[in-house]
């Protein structure tokens, strides 16, 4: 699932528990600036469009190298193809620092991401697993109840539900 070229977000979305309309609210555009989206501003502002390059640069090498490896074979691989080529030249330490602290950091935030997905699914398991067996609990409650051959307490016995449960289930 891929980040859309154009995004609109709410402030007022960022709260749980709205009461009502916001009094105020905040409402912003993300443009995706990730090489490959957004081909109409990238062809009006090619500083965004030689960034994007940059950053598509940085990712793909990162994926199979250090990460400062990564960044200066970006920058040296920039600077030969004329992509910002002067203001890597002038700003070439800074650009790998922060390059390397950037990368990091949405690094952190994306196994950060994936470690609470994971977790939310294992509780939706466990929940779902725990609805499951409850319901087959009472289809078999309901099932002996029909044969009509088992005392409220052998059905509760066998079906694990509570004897208060099988008597509700009788009425």
């Amino acid at each position: 699932m891929g980040i859309a070229d154009c995004t609109e977000l709410r402030l007022s979305s960022a709260f749980e528990h709205l009461s009502g309309e916001p009094k105020l609210e905040l409402v912003v555009t993300v443009f995706n600036v990730n090489e490959g989206h957004n081909a109409e501003l990238m062809q009006h502002c090619s500083m965004l469009k030689e960034y994007a390059q940059y950053v598509a640069k940085v990712r793909h090498y990162a994926a199979y190298m250090q990460l400062n490896q990564a960044v200066e074979r970006a920058v040296n691989e920039c600077i030969r193809e004329g992509i910002l080529t002067e203001f890597l030249i002038r700003n070439r330490s800074e650009v790998i620092n922060m390059s390397i602290f950037e990368y990091d950091k949405e690094l952190e935030e994306k196994k950060l991401r994936k470690a609470e997905f994971e977790a939310g699914r294992e509780i939706g398991h466990e929940a779902g697993l725990a609805e499951g067996k409850n319901q087959a609990a009472f289809e078999t409650a309901k099932r002996m109840l029909a044969l009509k051959e088992f005392t409220s307490e052998k059905i509760a016995a066998i079906s694990g539900l509570s004897l208060d449960e099988v008597k509700k289930l009788q009425e």
